[in-house]
């Protein structure tokens, strides 16, 4: 996961409107443009923007929800509230973070609508750097275990994919909110660790052979949570085995949870909330950055 600086963007002048990446097409490179401001509500100026797998998915319309051409990528990003219409009431803050409500953070500037709920207040303790990669893999990592697996304190966690950011965080939030006792591996090493019975709760993102090592790892009444398929393999869910061990398999798109009336507005801001105390708890996010670039290279 990469975290991109105010340098990658470009510059423009007051008069001007805000500079963007912009998406025309499903192939390289993103070209820069001044997109005219749209109006009313809020506007920030982005200070950072994470660039996840999804963000590549979107750009070569691989991604599970297709975007009208053309478009600017960036599913969250972190900055300063620049200045707001007179009917906002909910937004006050200077520092905020967005996520997910639209596809705007690769700019200099944006303006989210407030209805949106998707601007959020960053601690004191916790840099822009640092939020604008919290979103996406903790609220996920968050809203799967607590919501979904209903996560025991002393249960064990097996982790796929356990190298990347939503990965990461897994293990973080298992480990440090949970108190669960965390292994990364297959069905054979994970076996040894915890004996024949099995691991209590399982997040899979990656799909095919991995997904199905990852059910038979199961414990009595365990619980599997599909959070991607970055291996591209799309598994089908052996259901005698869901029977003959009375275990769960359930999908978890944390970000679609804006979309459902019923649960967004407290499942929703509820684990992006969370993330945010848990990051502001511990002095700063445990998510590592992979790199910082800027616009010119």
């Amino acid at each position: 996961r990469r975290c991109l600086p105010p340098a990658w963007l470009c510059t423009c002048s007051p008069d001007s409107s805000p500079p963007a990446a912009l998406c025309a097409g499903l192939q390289p490179p993103l070209t820069a443009l001044s997109r005219a401001r749209i109006p009313p509500h809020v506007r920030v100026g982005v200070h950072f923007c994470g660039v996840n797998f999804a963000d590549i998915l979107v750009c070569h319309g691989q991604y599970q929800e297709k975007l009208p051409l053309p478009f600017t990528p960036g599913l969250e990003f972190s900055g300063t509230v620049l200045e707001m219409s007179t009917d906002v009431s909910t937004v006050k803050e200077v520092h905020v973070l967005k996520s997910r409500e639209s596809i705007y953070g690769v700019s200099s500037f944006t303006t989210v609508a407030e209805e949106c709920l998707t601007l959020w207040k960053i601690p004191e303790n916790v840099s822009l750097q640092e939020a604008a990669v919290l979103p996406i893999s903790y609220g996920t990592a968050i809203l799967a275990l607590e919501h979904q697996a209903h996560t025991q304190p002393g249960e064990t966690v097996l982790v796929t994919a356990a190298a990347g950011a939503t990965g990461l965080a897994v293990i973080d939030v298992a480990t440090n909110i949970f108190q669960a006792k965390v292994f990364g591996g297959l069905k054979e090493a994970v076996k040894k660790l915890v004996g024949s019975s099995g691991v209590n709760v399982a997040t899979d993102m990656e799909e095919g052979d991995i997904f199905l090592a990852a059910v038979r790892s199961l414990a009595w009444e365990g619980r599997i949570v599909v959070l991607g398929c970055a291996g591209g393999n799309i598994s089908s869910v052996p259901t005698k085995l869901l029977f003959l061990k009375t275990i769960s398999a359930m999908g978890l798109c944390w970000g679609r949870y804006r979309l459902q009336n019923f649960p967004f507005f407290f499942f929703f801001p509820k684990s992006l909330s969370s993330a945010l105390q848990y990051a502001s708890s511990k002095g700063a996010s445990s998510t590592p950055l992979e790199q910082c670039l800027s616009w010119r290279r």
